[in-house]
């Protein structure tokens, strides 16, 4: 290897009575407040004993802590104690990609008049998490969701009441999809289990390819980028991983569900230095993946050899990592330095898998001092990992700034065996898991391209 440098009562209960529209004042939106408005008090025209209307305003997102129906039509009456500037409501649906639920918000003050705040509304079958839906700009005490209850599953999971009819970025109106990353031959993990099979939802490639997003792990930036948020916390992908990750996984199958994820197949790729025969049946051979992103934010607690680090990429095989590339950035520095991990199959005298690190912009220390040279949170840059035979090349591109590349060996790390297969990983691999839980590490995908000599769909 070388390196070198180139709770209380109601007032109100939900009722269908008539609406009646009703002009309200509306507030200056220069004086906007984006916190939400607490909610005093619940109820419901009918619910399921084991989902009362409460847990639908109670914090809790997991699709467990929900309210659900099984009438026609259910009625939803949020208690703000007060009257309040009502702009804009955000609603987590339970299984919201499966069904779109048709509904209307209406408001009202002291009285139980109500007005419309909503046109006739449908959710998207494209939204995970909280879907943002602005309103008239009203003063009101109470807030109604109506839902037509056409879909027997229909219920809500979380609702937010806000004074603002915008909100921040994870609600931009853009879908990933539509930000210029072809995203057909990748699956997203995210680290909630709607599905409640014990393991992080994966969300597959022609889910994504049409355009789904999550409001809390993966959305469209309002700078043109694909935002992956990942918290320390929360479902993994399987119960030997330690680490929680929002991460997209190569998928050469484009859908094509008939083959399998694992195995020397066509969803998979192998090195050039194997057997003709895997080359035959990979789907593609040697690898060039193409990244450009900012990370935007790192925790800054916990075990010290924890803090502040990031997977942003990864060369995965049946059982191990070609490479880790490494993002971290300490919290009394003001730049982060970029390494990468390469894991051999080969294990030393006591049968550990053996590890090499090389660290190309800065150091990877706990105490590591600021990289004059460093990468900054928010500052654009690329990466390339490729792999020609046995020949692994890692680059780092800045504008400005002289590439840095580094170029290590596998020819004894094992993976040009027959039965080893490959994949490219993309994303915010949260390598803490002792940080304060209300940190998240976050990066800004603006180019994710990926090729592959034979692979019919490299550019």
């Amino acid at each position: 290897m070388f390196l070198t440098a180139c709770g209380g009562s109601n007032d109100i209960t939900a009722t269908n009575q008539t609406t009646e529209p009703v002009n309200q004042p509306t507030p200056d939106s220069n004086a906007c407040n984006k916190n939400t408005h607490p909610v005093i008090a619940v109820s419901a025209s009918d619910n399921l004993p084991d989902y009362p209307p409460e847990l639908a305003s109670d914090g809790d997102t997991s699709v467990q802590s929900r309210w659900g129906f099984a009438g026609d039509d259910g009625q939803l009456v949020l208690d703000l104690g007060s009257e309040k500037t009502v702009g804009a409501l955000a609603i987590k649906w339970f299984e919201s990609t499966k069904y779109s639920n048709r509904f209307q918000i209406d408001a009202a003050t002291a009285t139980n008049t109500w007005f419309q705040v909503s046109d006739a509304l449908s959710s998207s079958t494209r939204q995970g998490g909280y879907e943002l839906y602005p309103l008239s700009v009203s003063q009101a005490r109470y807030v109604r969701v109506s839902i037509d209850g056409d879909n027997s599953t229909a219920g809500i999971v979380e609702v937010k009441v806000y004074e603002c009819q915008t909100q921040t970025g994870q609600f931009n109106q853009t879908l990933p999809s539509e930000n210029g990353i072809e995203l057909d031959d990748w699956y997203l993990s995210i680290p909630v289990d709607e599905d409640e099979n014990g393991r992080s939802d994966s969300i597959s490639e022609t889910e994504l390819a049409n355009g789904y997003a999550h409001s809390d792990f993966f959305y469209a930036g309002k700078d043109g980028g694909i935002v992956m948020r990942s918290p320390s916390y929360g479902y993994k992908t399987s119960q030997n991983t330690q680490y929680v990750r929002v991460e997209l996984r190569e998928m050469l199958r484009r859908g094509n569900t008939a083959i399998s994820t694992q195995g020397v197949n066509k969803n998979n790729w192998v090195f050039g230095s194997t057997t003709a025969q895997a080359q035959q049946q990979a789907g593609g051979v040697n690898g060039d993946l193409h990244v450009s992103l900012a990370v935007n934010e790192v925790t800054t607690s916990g075990e010290k050899y924890q803090v502040g680090r990031v997977i942003i990429g990864q060369i995965h095989a049946n059982d191990d990592e070609p490479i880790r590339l490494y993002y971290r950035k300490l919290p009394a520095n003001k730049n982060g330095a970029v390494y990468f991990v390469h894991e051999s199959r080969e294990t030393d005298s006591d049968g550990n898998k053996v590890e090499t690190f090389v660290e190309m912009i800065g150091s990877r220390a706990n105490d590591a001092p600021d990289p004059s040279d460093g990468i900054a949170l928010d500052e654009r840059f690329d990466y390339h990992i490729s792999v020609d035979d046995n020949l692994l090349t890692v680059t780092i591109s800045r504008l400005d700034h002289e590439d840095i590349v580094a170029h290590y060996d596998m020819v004894n790390s094992g993976y040009d065996d027959s039965s080893q297969y490959q994949y490219f990983k993309v994303g915010v691999y949260n390598v803490n898991n002792s940080s304060a839980p209300e940190e998240a590490v976050q990066a800004t995908f603006y180019t994710i391209r990926n090729s592959h000599t034979g692979y019919l769909f490299s550019e």
